[in-house]
């Protein structure tokens, strides 16, 4: 190929690229769902340096750095000569951009705009113009860089269609202020796409002067307090050029503690300008007190102020009625919270199982135990303890099992003889959620040390079960026991005497029953009858329960 003959292509896509408008701006925003394009600026003296320079774009963002687009980067995007378009852009392309045109390099950074579902334009795209009242207002709908593919265009006022062609050319009204869309349709490779472009048109009043008025009353007294802030807020009605200011006194000039914010204005209906100002007063001192603050708006011809003062604001004293009755009230409550907290700790194990029972409570679905308490107790029945292997026997089963529902493990009622007692005492002990211990002064001298220490063991090492102890007087002669059985909360030991357990709703088996898991209980006959659970053998005998704690 000739040099002519590539200087005359490259020309060729000069001109063809030159379809689009450069853009210069570097900071660019646009829509979701629309198209778009980049086009570098001074590309043709690029090519008149380099007569074989290409271009080559590149994306970069914060999480994956830069990276070099393609014809295979997204099928939405498209390398057309020069320009880099989006058919439509996405928010996924925010990011920025740059172009190389042999050492030339332009960047832009590109944001993109999420479309409102609810509005036919985005508020952060338009563009604002004022229009004096009875002066020419024309919109036209034009899009140059998008002339030769664009089907169909539409102009919208707040988003609903002016049925005529798509342009506006009138003398302005008040009623002709809104949001003028212009939406242009256009097809590429077989799908339609729309371009949109919103006005805000303002509708201004002439040039005709109204004279300045601060609005409101012309003097306003303050209260105030010592130490705090306050804003004085001052609205005028002006022309454009007015002079809108407060007037501060000398002294409060190198004051920081009084500031004059900068003016606001809005625009009416009737093209009349409303200014708003504001004057902040921080830690207010004595000096700012009874001191007039005036807001000024003026010009050549008229001019009006309004004056503020601030007066110290009277803090009146608590009235001595409402004192003491305030005392009384703070007085009452704390007595009241006092005996709630003390009745709570008194009748703890009452409200705990109310609790339980109100609330169906189980706590044994899904440990994977057997049973609810192995019972350890002198297994051989000789007249001086008889009254230990009666209860565990009898009494523990008939209350614990036939009232309130729990499987207790009895060796002699539930372990199969001819085994390795060693190992299966282990076994049902690991198979328990607690170990009840009866102990008596003949306890440990036949042969139940195995069962305390093995279950001393999984509770204080293991933590694996929780002990129960049961104490028969007297229990000062208990001076052989293990020093661990001295780490075992007080709460967790119960003692037993003769007279005031003769019924399962007595404090004893309450707190018996605090101290098994939680389970539903399923008596096997009514709770009113209060029957005695006890056998006759031993009620001359004391019975007392004594819980420490809980």
């Amino acid at each position: 190929m000739h040099c002519g003959e590539l200087f005359l292509i490259l020309c060729v896509l000069i001109v063809k690229s030159a379809s689009k408008n450069c853009i210069h701006r570097p900071q660019i925003h646009t829509i979701e769902g629309e198209p778009f394009y980049l086009k570098p600026c001074g590309v043709s003296s690029s090519v008149h340096k380099n007569g074989t320079a290409t271009i080559r774009w590149f994306k970069g963002n914060a999480s994956h750095g830069y990276r070099e687009l393609n014809t295979e980067s997204s099928p939405r995007i498209t390398l057309n000569s020069y320009d880099l378009e989006f058919w439509p852009v996405e928010l996924e392309d925010e990011g920025t951009y740059f172009s190389q045109v042999g050492n030339d390099l332009q960047n832009w950074t590109l944001t993109v705009i999420k479309r409102n579902e609810h509005s036919c334009f985005s508020e952060k795209l338009v563009k604002n113009r004022n229009v004096e009242v009875k002066k020419s207002l024309q919109i036209t709908c034009e899009n140059p860089n998008y002339s030769e593919p664009t089907k169909h265009t539409s102009l919208y006022k707040n988003c609903k269609e002016i049925v005529k062609p798509p342009m506006v050319q009138k003398d302005a009204e008040f009623g002709d202020e809104g949001y003028y869309s212009c939406v242009f349709s256009l097809r590429h490779n077989g799908k339609q796409y729309n371009i949109t472009k919103t006005i805000n048109i303002t509708v201004t009043k002439g040039n005709s002067k109204i004279t300045p008025a601060i609005l409101g009353p012309k003097f306003d007294t303050v209260k105030v307090e010592l130490g705090k802030d306050v804003e004085l807020n001052c609205t005028a009605l002006l022309n454009k050029n007015d002079l809108f200011y407060w007037s501060i006194r000398k002294e409060d000039i190198s004051n920081p503690n009084v500031l004059e914010d900068t003016n606001k204005t809005t625009w009416t209906s009737e093209g009349k300008l409303h200014a708003f100002k504001k004057l902040r007063i921080r830690n207010i001192n004595e000096k700012n007190l009874n001191v007039l603050y005036n807001c000024t708006v003026t010009n050549e011809e008229a001019t009006d102020t309004k004056s503020f003062i601030l007066v110290r604001k009277e803090i009146a004293d608590i009235p001595g009625h409402v004192f003491v009755r305030g005392i009384i009230v703070a007085v009452f409550i704390s007595v009241a919270v006092v005996c709630v907290v003390t009745l709570c700790v008194i009748y703890k194990v009452d409200l705990v199982l109310f609790y339980r029972r109100l609330v169906e409570r189980d706590e044994t679905l899904t440990d994977g135990k057997t049973y609810d308490a192995f019972v350890s107790y002198l297994r051989e029945c000789h007249p001086e303890n008889g009254e230990e292997y009666t209860f565990a026997v009898d009494t523990l089963p008939r209350v614990l099992e036939k009232q309130f529902g729990y499987k207790l493990c009895i060796f002699e009622r539930d372990v199969v003889p001819g085994g390795a007692v060693v190992d299966e005492i282990h076994s049902l002990i690991e198979k328990s959620r607690r170990l009840i211990i009866l102990l008596s002064k003949n306890y440990l001298a036949h042969g139940t040390r195995l069962e305390l220490e093995s279950g001393l063991h999984k509770a204080l090492v293991e933590r694996k079960i929780k002990i129960i102890l049961i104490e028969f007087p007297p229990a000062s002669s208990f001076t052989f026991l293990p020093p661990s059985l001295k780490l075992l909360k007080p709460y967790r030991v119960l003692k037993w005497k003769a007279d005031n357990s003769l019924s399962y709703n007595s404090r004893f088996w309450k707190n018996l029953l605090y101290l098994m898991p939680a389970k539903p209980n399923k008596p096997w006959r009514e709770e009113s009858e209060a029957l005695t659970v006890l056998s006759a053998p031993w009620s001359s005998t004391k019975l007392h329960v004594r819980t420490e704690g809980n």
